[in-house]
Formats: structure tokens, C-alpha cells, sequence
């Protein structure tokens, strides 16, 4: 990926931050975004630019603001020329059943985990085009196949996703671009650590068997996926091996879909 300039929103920690050390890790010029104090941040930056010996930026944009991811991509473009490869990751999680989902977490969902994909995407489609090159990849989720119980919003995002990157794909197909989308079952992500812990209060568990039951009932393989695993599949998906390979989407769910 040396030459390729990547941006990852919703990459300070979690699979975000795993995605982005991928890509350094090749070669790339990579765009941080996320939350976080500014001194972790930078430590962070840091660390990834001296390890990998690559230039990496933090943008701050706030992925509920359009004007911001827009800026997002334009001051990339401005800086190193290109915007090869955008990685739509930024997402957020509430649970609660339908009749007690509170509107403005609902909309605050909607807001980063869907809109923001639009509006990142349809910002670096066109600089794509004009290098005749780009990769888009979303990170959805197993809930983009199938429902789940208090999470009505977050699945709801996650079909759109899906979506949204298939549409993405028919736009830009024969262009040289591809638009992808990665689908995890169970990472443990601090997303899920939270989940853990609720289920661990609510039935009285201690937290080893709260993340077993957690496992088994939805990822038959009763193991987490691996933030490596993600990074690889994410390079494969940017790399000239998946250059006909567009609209689609990879599980990595220890056969959660299978089930």
C-alpha cells in the first residue's frame, strides 16, 4: 500500500485503530479519526507513524456534522493529493427495546452510523474518478443479515450499510473503483466489553461466563474475531487481488451466519 493515502474514521481505538495499524503497516499514508483526549490521540499518531515509518494525520471531524467529514476528506486531498482509500468504520451502540429507544439516540445512530458513510463516500467518490482508482470499505456487521433483540437502531443501520455499499458498487463499477463491506460477529471491542458486562449484572454472572454465553449463542466457533483477521481482510479487499470484487461483503463471524 506504500504511495496509497487511507482515511479510517472511528479509528482511535477498537477495530478502527487495528484497521489503521494494517494499512500503516504496508506502507500507507493514514488519516486518523475518532474521539479521544488530545494528548492519547497524539501518542497514538505518533506511535504509528515511528513504528511503521509512514506520515499519519489526525482529523478530528465530527461524524454527525457534514460540513466536517466533508473537510475530512477535502483537507486529505489537499495534503497528499489523494484520497485512495476510504474505510467507513465510525459507529456507535445503544441498546434498549423499541418502545423505550430514546429519539435521540436513535437519530444519533443513524447519524454516524449510516449517514456519515454517505456523506464520507459521496466526498471522495469524486477524487476516485479522477485517478481512475479508489476503495471503499465499509465495516457493517453480522447484524446487517439478521435482527437482535434491543437493537433496533443498530440493526437498522447495518441493513442500510449493506445497501448503501451495494449501490456504491453498481455506481462505480468498470471505474476502477470497488465499494466492499466487512461483516465481524463478535470482536471484543469495548462496544461489546459493555454489552458483557450488562448481560454479566443482569443475570448475576461473573464476567468469564457472561462472554462465553455471549459466544455461543450467535458465533458457534465460541471464540472472538481477531482485530488482525479484520486488518487483513481489509487489505485484501483494498489490494489488486479483490480489484474485481465489488458489492460484496466478507463474514467473519465463527459461522454465525451459517447457523
Amino acid at each position: 500500500m506504500r504511495g496509497k493515502t487511507v482515511i479510517v474514521t472511528g479509528s482511535t481505538s477498537g477495530i478502527g485503530a487495528a484497521l489503521a495499524g494494517a494499512f500503516a503497516g504496508t506502507g500507507a499514508t493514514v488519516v486518523l479519526n475518532g474521539l479521544g483526549g488530545a494528548e492519547e490521540i497524539e501518542a497514538a499518531r505518533r506511535t504509528l507513524a515511528e513504528r511503521h515509518g509512514v506520515e499519519v494525520l489526525y482529523h478530528g471531524a465530527d461524524m454527525t456534522r457534514p460540513e466536517e467529514i466533508s473537510d475530512l476528506i477535502a483537507s486529505t486531498e489537499r495534503r497528499f493529493g489523494a484520497v485512495d482509500i476510504l474505510v467507513n468504520n465510525a459507529g456507535v451502540q445503544h441498546t434498549d427495546r423499541i418502545e423505550d429507544f430514546p429519539p435521540e439516540k436513535w437519530d444519533a445512530l443513524i447519524a454516524i452510523n449510516l449517514t456519515a458513510v454517505f456523506h464520507a463516500t459521496a466526498a471522495a467518490l469524486p477524487l476516485m474518478k479522477r485517478k481512475g482508482w479508489g476503495r471503499v470499505i465499509n465495516v457493517a456487521s453480522n447484524h446487517a443479515f439478521g435482527g437482535g433483540v434491543t437493537k433496533c437502531a443498530y440493526v437498522a443501520t447495518k441493513h442500510a450499510v449493506l445497501g448503501l455499499t451495494k449501490v456504491t458498487a453498481l455506481e462505480t463499477a468498470g471505474s476502477g473503483i470497488t465499494c466492499n463491506a466487512i461483516c465481524p460477529g463478535w470482536v471484543k471491542t469495548p462496544l461489546v466489553d459493555a454489552q458483557i458486562e450488562a448481560r454479566a449484572a443482569r443475570d448475576g454472572l461473573d464476567i468469564e461466563e457472561a462472554t462465553w454465553r455471549l459466544l455461543i449463542e450467535q458465533q458457534p466457533s465460541g471464540r472472538f474475531t481477531m482485530f488482525e483477521q479484520l486488518g487483513a481482510a481489509a487489505l485484501f479487499l483494498a489490494s489488486d487481488a479483490a480489484a474485481n470484487m465489488t458489492g460484496s461483503s466478507i463474514t467473519q463471524d465463527g459461522g454465525w451466519t451459517a447457523l
